[in-house]
């Protein structure tokens, strides 16, 4: 020992005499600060802040929600190595004194007027009591009030239970407490599986976490963990060698500050009705378990269908000129999405459209940098636009680039010219028989807006309506080969008002079509010649049956899709047709436990009959025409049991398309959020199908063997002419297999409505 440690350790013993002598002074202050502590028994009954978890489907975390994420674990799972690392580091004499370390205390004072160091004198106790029930103002009266709760918890508890209450309750960086939540947050595993250098790397967190993370300061994070090493050491709980060799180690984090989730609209659907239930303090605070519905492999199949085909449209209507910044200032220029990769390790995932600034043109190679990462784009980058050298850019353009590969070391990005669509799109995918929502996906970028387009936009369907007018028909007694009329018509729309002269989407008119024709090729006419034999309001009715919610107008338009309603409704209501007539109101939350595993709830599918199954095989089967022959052909090269409707509103302002198998239904949307053309030729065919079709594909993934949709007893087939609507012998040209209600064949004594 040091001659200035031996002449410390000598003053401290002096200044005990001192102190008992005092200790009439000090029974006085005791009892003017210690009149109103808290229980210590309250202990027994630890229940801190914890995480509630959103689990998908197949048990994978999606989301979590938490004022302080924190895991709570045992004694047992806490490793040896990682509660003598935290006793290294920030009370080596735990296992010996009884909450104060008096001679630490003297220590410290001593050091602080003699060497001019200020160091803490607080043992783990202490800290423990600070976190617990006291605050971190440096006044005597919290110092007198620290000591005694101390001292009464070295009473109360043995060590043990101290050293476990103070591993859940410390708080580690980045709104995390307790070790088993941080080594998750700096390492991406449980605390029980830390190396000796990660556990010497959160013991050195825990002075400042604001500082000594290695998300905020890596040099500060080594430094502090090369003294845990060292304290380590010191206290005999390693070796000299094996301190030195852990010191030589990189700091390596794969963990993350906060989780990222390819389902963030699905995850927020989640918690408003979590918070709804149960209030915020047991959503943030109690560590809810809350299993979905989600199908993750689908949902990232729909994240990624949609925002690809999002991108296909925007290309097609060219390269809009960037955003550009004066020369001078490119250097310096930043973007907060910049600011966000910092937080999650430096750089963005491959696939992301990141914005970059462009620093430099030659010929046609543009130079890009995003960030600290660079990056070059070659004239097969950004061929798309038509250009075949990069004058079309130059220095101080902020663009977009798509992400091919990031290599941090070489601070190095590759990539494709990209741009911001403007519109927005939607995705939700159904489980007919149960009604659980496999996928959501409620826009393009949750962190640009949270507006979720699934369940809050209201959107004018266009055709996708007209199923709901044919199922009225055919529930009313029309049959498939029904003669509608595709001629000009032309209605009254009241005082003062010009006729309501509908057309079709070609200008051209058919004359005598089947309904089944007038179905699968979407005609205007006669659809709406179709709603007025069959009556506007009984329409609207059979619309609130078959799920839809949002008030459909009773006028004639209605028919074409004028009134509004959100991608959940349709896509609930198309679910009813592969469902044999059965209406099963969509969920997302399966179950929800607390964190001692009781079950508060458990959600089972909610029924009711809004079809006779006759009906609905009858307008599935029309259906699958519409994918077979009709606007929606080109999803009948999947050679899957599918059926759908495409939908365009006027002005190619909003394209749909909802399909179904016999298992599940998905719905895609897609347009601007304020009524704007989306380009000429954008319809439900052109920009929504193939984003639908890409889904499916993974829905329908390796199997060889297609799901069937169930054919009611009641339901006869017939051969007919899928033109003119009459029966022919099997096998004749156009001869179609149709789809009957028995006793409304032809030649069943049954005519045209």
């Amino acid at each position: 020992m040091s001659a200035v440690g031996r002449f410390l350790r000598r003053f401290a013993i002096a200044l005990l005499f001192v102190f008992a002598a005092a200790s009439g002074t000090v029974a006085g202050v005791l009892v003017v600060y210690t009149s109103d502590l808290p229980q210590i028994s309250a202990l027994d009954d630890y229940a801190p802040s914890t995480i509630t978890r959103v689990y998908s489907a197949g048990g994978e975390v999606v989301g979590e929600f938490a004022t302080q994420r924190r895991i709570v674990i045992t004694y047992d799972q806490i490793p040896p190595v990682m509660r003598q690392a935290i006793m290294a580091a920030e009370d080596a004499e735990f296992d010996t004194h009884m909450g104060l370390s008096i001679t630490r205390i003297i220590v410290t004072l001593a050091r602080d007027l003699f060497e001019g160091k200020r160091a803490g004198a607080s043992t783990l106790t202490q800290q423990l009591t600070r976190k617990l029930f006291l605050n971190d103002d440096k006044t005597w009266e919290r110092k007198v009030k620290e000591a005694v709760l101390a001292i009464q918890i070295e009473k109360r508890y043995t060590k043990s239970e101290i050293v476990t209450l103070y591993c859940n309750q410390i708080p580690w960086g980045h709104g995390t407490y307790g070790v088993e939540a941080a080594a998750r947050l700096y390492f991406g595993k449980a605390a029980k599986d830390v190396t000796l250098e990660e556990a010497a790397l959160l013991a050195g967190i825990i002075q400042a976490p604001a500082r000594h993370s290695p998300y905020v300061n890596l040099q500060n994070a080594m430094r502090r963990r090369n003294y845990a090493l060292g304290q380590m050491a010191d206290a005999s709980f390693i070796t000299r060698e094996q301190a030195e060799q852990a010191k030589k180690a990189p700091i390596v984090t794969v963990g993350r500050p906060a989780l990222d989730t390819d389902a963030a609209f699905f995850v927020e659907e989640v918690r408003q009705q979590i918070e709804e239930r149960y209030g915020a303090q047991q959503l943030y605070e109690n560590g809810l378990a809350v299993y979905t519905t989600l199908d993750l492999k689908l949902q990232h199949a729909a994240e990624a269908a949609l925002a690809e085909g999002m991108r296909k449209i925007d290309r097609r209507r060219g390269f809009r000129k960037p955003v550009r910044i004066d020369a001078e200032a490119i250097e310096s220029f930043t973007h907060p999405s910049w600011t966000a990769w910092n937080a999650k390790g430096g750089v963005p995932p491959v696939g992301a459209s990141v914005v970059a600034v462009v620093t430099a043109v030659e010929g046609p190679l543009v130079r890009v940098r995003a960030g600290a990462l660079h990056g070059e784009l070659a004239r097969a980058d950004y061929a798309w636009t038509g250009k075949t050298t990069g004058a079309f850019l130059a220095p101080g353009d902020v663009v977009r680039v798509l992400v091919a590969s990031v290599d941090p070391a070489a601070k190095k990005i590759t990539g494709s010219l990209d741009q911001d669509p403007g519109f927005q799109g939607a995705v939700l995918a159904v489980q007919n028989r149960t009604g659980r929502v496999l996928a959501m996906v409620g826009g393009r970028s949750f962190e640009l807006s949270r507006f979720n387009r699934t369940t809050q936009a209201m959107r004018q369907l266009g055709s996708t309506f007209k199923p709901i007018v044919y199922a009225t028909a055919i529930d009313r007694g029309f049959t498939p080969v029904s003669i509608l009329q595709d001629s000009p018509a032309s209605w009254s729309a009241g005082a003062g008002q010009p006729l309501y002269e509908p057309l079709n989407y070609d200008k051209k008119f058919e004359g005598p079509i089947t309904l089944r024709h007038g179905l699968e090729q979407s005609r205007n006419v006669p659809t709406v010649r179709l709603m007025e034999s069959l009556g506007p309001n009984m329409v609207a009715a059979y619309a609130a049956k078959l799920g839809f919610t949002s008030k459909v107008q009773p006028y004639l338009s209605s028919a074409l899709g004028s009134s509004e309603a959100t991608l959940q409704e349709v896509v609930s209501a198309f679910a009813v047709f592969p469902n044999q007539g059965v209406r099963v109101t969509p969920f997302e939350i399966v179950r929800v436990a607390d964190r001692q595993g009781n079950v508060l709830e458990e959600n089972r599918p909610t029924s009711k009959e809004a079809l006779r199954a006759d009906t609905a095989f009858v307008m599935t089967h029309l259906l699958r025409g519409v994918v077979d022959r009709g606007t929606a052909a080109r999803a009948a090269s999947l050679k899957w049991p599918l059926g759908g409707k495409t939908g365009t509103t006027d002005d190619f302002t909003d394209a749909w398309f909802i399909g179904f198998d016999p298992d599940i239904t998905i719905g895609v949307w897609i347009g601007y959020d304020l009524k704007k053309s989306l380009g000429n030729g954008e319809s439900g065919a052109q920009a929504a199908l193939p984003i639908w079709m890409d889904i499916m594909k993974t829905w329908i993934g390796d199997r060889k063997t297609p799901p069937e949709f169930p054919v009611p007893a009641n339901v006869v087939f017939l051969p007919i002419d899928r033109h003119t609507g009459a029966p022919v012998e099997a096998g004749a040209e156009f001869a179609l297999k149709e789809a009957f209600i028995s006793g409304t064949q032809p030649g069943a004594g049954f005519g045209s409505p």
